[in-house]
């Protein structure tokens, strides 16, 4: 991955990509066990995107590197990678507050567990639920962040739902 990742980092060198963050399973990962998971979800910031939003830049310079798309994503160094928009405040403000880790030597950015918990929360399937289970067993998310990111999102009703089903004793 640690390819991958340099390849990603020289997209938004070059400017063919905005601020991006690692999200989804992969960037759970950094926080938690690995889990299966086939692909790397990477959330972009399109600063003055066009109402049509289009990835051809993108996959055209990555091609041309010698990487081949595949279904909806483009494989980079073995990686299937998808580039997804950072759309709604939620996204965006996950991708601005990424922190900075360093894999294998390379620098990337991941959101922070308590926004990869926020979205997984709002997304609610069950493979979310059961991250956002194994994140609270792992006690790697600040409670008072998180409480925070739920209220400013809209979240908090459907944490408490989320407790009262996954995380209280019968």
């Amino acid at each position: 991955m640690k390819e991958t990742l340099a390849e990603i980092n020289e997209l938004r060198r070059l400017g063919i990509i905005g601020k991006s963050a690692i999200g989804g399973a992969m960037g759970a990962t950094f926080y938690l066990e690995p889990v299966s998971t086939f692909d790397l979800d990477i959330f972009v910031l399109f600063a003055g995107a066009p109402l049509i939003l289009t990835l051809a830049p993108i996959y055209e310079f990555l091609t041309n590197r010698g990487h081949k798309p595949e279904g909806d994503a483009i494989v980079i160094h073995g990686w299937p990678v998808q580039f997804l928009p950072a759309e709604g405040p939620l996204l965006r403000e996950a991708v601005e507050r990424a922190q900075a880790i360093d894999f294998e030597g390379v620098e990337t950015q991941v959101m922070t567990p308590e926004h990869l918990m926020a979205i997984a929360l709002k997304t609610g399937r069950a493979k979310d639920f059961a991250r956002l289970v194994a994140f609270v067993e792992a006690k790697v998310a600040k409670e008072t962040i998180l409480r925070d990111i739920l209220e400013r999102h809209s979240l908090s009703g459907d944490w408490q739902k989320f407790e009262q089903r996954y995380l209280k004793s019968p």
